[in-house]
């Protein structure tokens, strides 16, 4: 960011040979070096009140009238000025006195503040308009950068990578590190590449994540370490499209113009490729269904053509939760999140061609991955706090099984990813849903109040009697009783159920009702 306009400082000032300034004494050069805002001048031996930051004052004197050899009232009137943000201070010689006192070049070098000589030739005016030009050229020559800027960063945008080169020339323009990220929190296009390291690298992937979730439009300004970061989002509030982050502190007026172009530039171009997104998705999506069909023909071929091939035989099957929220139209943070999700997987689609494809169905995520690829599905449920299930091995002709397993998977399992091979393991029966709890409760109701009103133990007998694989003599022996008893008690659960316990199906139903009830 810069320009060919002298930035007005006090070094400036004094290298005027017009002026014919002096400096008194000795300074540091960041003293000098500081930015002086306006010049301005007074005789008052408090002038503070009236006074700015980073203002140079021009005095001739008169307020030490008295003083004499005495050190204290300069002491007391340079740590004044010095405490108000005074950046240097002119004494104007032969007005009121010879020279410069010495007492006021000893406070202003104990207090670091500049001292220079105003000869009675050089008006105080002439000072003041001196420095008045430096700040007008300099803000010329800001706005003369800006609209440069401006300019080729517009040209740049009409590259076919535009964005990419848009990023490129702020970055040049400038003169730092840009880098964009994309809705799932990828870095995508920097410049220049690999300016940051990695710890700089994952705590900015960090902050842009923090970002993004949030969902607000904002611009936002942080320190990663010793370096100073800005982050714009882009996109509409609940719909953002990514983040460019800018290795800068706060930019001045002419700056943040150029970084707002940039920002309504690529939150256009974004939009604009929205269109397509949206086809892609509606493609993927229908390849899906061509694969849950059993014919994965025709989505090998378009598959082929657009994304590269399908991955390779056998594949795992994995669907996430729905995300689409719980209306028929998806929320505005649905959709976002949703589209986060996948802007992830067609980034790691294109990094692992031929290992991941996925599509929506019914308002969740279908992914289909070589077996062994399942690194995504963690980073996933990971990133974005949702369920995957997981099919076992499969061909692409078992594809629907596969996808019916994903979703029991997903369904039933507690982590926040979990294989059907894991829940396969309890068995049918444990999958016995709230409707079927209902209907067990209805089907051994006679039972329970049987028990209650004729203090019988009918449940109970049935429950062990199909335990014991209905065993008389191991019944008995479970609850206590003679076999006799257990046979009396079967007669009277046949009659007050009205069913024949000697029908396999009916025992079967009973014991699922019985499982049933317990969960």
């Amino acid at each position: 960011m810069t320009t060919d306009a002298d930035v007005p400082t006090l070094r400036a000032l004094l290298s005027r040979p017009d002026l014919q300034l002096r400096l008194a004494g000795d300074a540091r050069d960041d003293a000098l070096d500081r930015p002086v805002r306006w010049v301005h001048s007074s005789d008052l031996a408090d002038p503070t009140p009236f006074l700015s930051e980073g203002l140079v004052l021009l005095t001739t004197g008169t307020q030490f009238d008295g003083a004499g050899e005495e050190r204290r009232p300069y002491r007391d009137y340079v740590q004044r000025l010095s405490a108000r943000g005074v950046v240097g201070l002119g004494f104007g010689t032969e007005v009121v006195r010879h020279g410069i006192p010495s007492a006021l070049e000893e406070a202003c070098t104990a207090a670091g503040m500049p001292l220079f000589e105003v000869p009675y030739r050089t008006p105080f005016i002439a000072v003041a308009r001196a420095n008045a030009e430096a700040i007008a050229a300099q803000a010329y020559a800001r706005r003369s950068w800006a609209l440069a800027a401006q300019r080729a960063i517009a040209l740049a945008a009409l590259r076919p990578d535009g964005l990419g080169a848009t990023v490129a020339e702020l970055a040049r323009q400038l003169d730092t590190w840009v880098g964009m990220f994309d809705a799932a929190g990828e870095l995508v296009r920097e410049h220049p590449t690999g300016g940051l390291d990695a710890a700089t690298a994952a705590a900015l992937h960090d902050e842009v994540g923090g970002v993004l979730r949030r969902g607000a439009r904002a611009g936002s300004a942080l320190r990663i370490g010793d370096g100073p970061f800005s982050l714009q989002t882009l996109g509409r509030g609940g719909h953002l499209r990514g983040v460019i982050a800018i290795a800068a502190g706060d930019l001045d007026q002419e700056g943040r113009g150029v970084v707002t172009a940039v920002i309504a530039m690529a939150g256009l171009a974004l939009e604009q490729q929205q269109g397509l997104s949206r086809a892609r998705i509606a493609l993927r999506a229908g390849l899906i269904q061509s694969l849950l069909s059993g014919d994965p023909s025709l989505a090998r071929r378009i598959a082929r053509e657009m994304w590269g091939a399908l991955p390779a035989a056998p594949v795992d099957v994995a669907v996430t939760e729905v995300l689409t929220g719980d209306g028929a139209r998806p929320t505005a943070s649905a959709r976002a999140r949703l589209d986060a999700i996948t802007e992830l997987l067609e980034l790691r689609g294109d990094e692992r061609r031929g290992t991941l494809f996925f599509g929506r169905v019914e308002g969740a995520l279908v992914l289909v991955v070589r077996t062994g690829e399942r690194a995504v599905f963690d980073e996933i449920a990971e990133r974005f706090d949702i369920r995957v299930g997981v099919s076992e091995p499969t061909g692409y002709d078992g594809i629907r099984a596969a996808l019916d397993q994903a979703r029991v998977a997903r369904d039933r399992g507690t982590a926040s990813v979990t294989a059907f091979a894991d829940v396969g393991r309890a068995g049918v029966l444990s999958a016995l849903s709230a409707d079927a709890r209902a209907l067990a409760d209805a089907q051994l109701r006679p039972l329970v109040d049987n028990d209650r009103t004729q203090g019988t133990a009918l449940l109970t007998t049935l429950r062990a009697w199909l335990d014991a694989d209905c065993s008389h003599e191991a019944c008995a022996r479970a609850l206590g009783v003679h076999r006799h008893t257990v046979r009396t008690r079967l007669a009277h659960i046949e009659r007050v159920l009205g069913l024949d316990l000697g029908s396999f199906p009916v025992r079967a139903e009973l014991y699922a009702a019985l499982r049933a009830a317990e969960g």
